[in-house]
């Protein structure tokens, strides 16, 4: 979807979307990265702090009475207020019966040129979990976290079917000419990467539209898609308008592709211990 700078506006076509969603069969119904607003971090401005809420909050309730109606699961990504000073890019996860289920912060917060998550949110400190909803098992990373093998490899070890990663990438328009096409296929090409290693089905959920300044900002690549547990991409939508897509999983492919591609069963745990270093020197 593409998001305004109106929060109301953007909670509410949240909700067609969902509920379209869900009159197409959709059981579990991820939404973008921050949809409540514009991708604010494009600059530092205080102001913006005032963009957050507690969670749970005001639109948890009501996703949650929307989840409940629907007999649908909803991920919820929202600018959480933790407490003062404290806050972060999280992500809800609702049952099909209402109930929050809980939440995923994100992990890996980025500094780039206009994105400059640093400003706002304070890197995550549940880890990475996964939750039993009434559909499977699903595990929440949120954008950056998605170049991160390690985040996927233990989202799956947390028994994760399906990771969701609810997203706000694109392009700088002045490089989209020489690299768009390269960083967009890193960005697919990385993620089906997780399906393969893990043997999970991957749903990445991004925003689209020009947001920021007009001969500058970011042209989301919208893009969203779904892949299998080997690699293959299942659904896909466009990257120019909004779009609403469904990918059917069977959970059933996961247990037949890891007994034939069984690289959890081949992990050497002995040999890694230096994973947790920062380098190798």
């Amino acid at each position: 979807m593409s998001c305004s700078a109106d929060p109301e506006a953007n909670l509410k076509k949240a909700v067609v979307r969902v509920r379209e969603a869900a009159h197409r069969g959709a059981q579990i119904i991820c939404l973008p990265e921050l949809f409540k607003s514009l991708y604010f971090c494009q600059k530092e401005e205080h102001s913006n702090f005032e963009l957050a809420e507690e969670l749970p909050g005001p639109t948890t309730r009501l996703l949650g009475d929307l989840a409940r109606e629907l007999e649908t699961v909803l991920v919820v990504p929202l600018f959480e207020r933790r407490a003062p000073g404290i806050y972060h890019n999280t992500a809800a996860v609702i049952d099909a019966d209402g109930s929050l289920l809980g939440i995923y912060r994100k992990m890996h917060i980025p500094d780039d040129p206009l994105f400059h998550e640093k400003f706002y949110f304070v890197p995550g400190d549940l880890g990475f979990r996964a939750w039993n909803t009434r559909y499977g098992r699903i595990s929440v990373l949120i954008c950056w976290d998605q170049w991160y093998p390690e985040a996927a490899r233990l989202a799956t070890l947390n028994g994760a079917r399906i990771i969701f990663y609810p997203t706000a990438i694109g392009w700088h328009p002045s490089e989209k000419a020489e690299s768009g096409e390269s960083q967009h296929a890193a960005w697919l090409n990385i993620q089906r990467s997780h399906s393969i290693a893990n043997g999970v089905y991957v749903a990445s959920v991004n925003r689209v539209g020009h947001e920021g300044d007009r001969t500058g900002g970011i042209e989301f690549w919208g893009g969203s898609f779904a892949s299998d547990p080997m690699g293959v991409v299942i659904a896909s939508a466009s990257q120019d308008r909004e779009e609403t897509i469904v990918a059917a999983c069977d959970l059933q492919q996961i247990d037949i592709t890891r007994t034939h591609w069984p690289f959890l069963r081949d992990r050497r745990l002995e040999a890694y211990k230096d994973i947790t270093k920062r380098y190798l020197d």
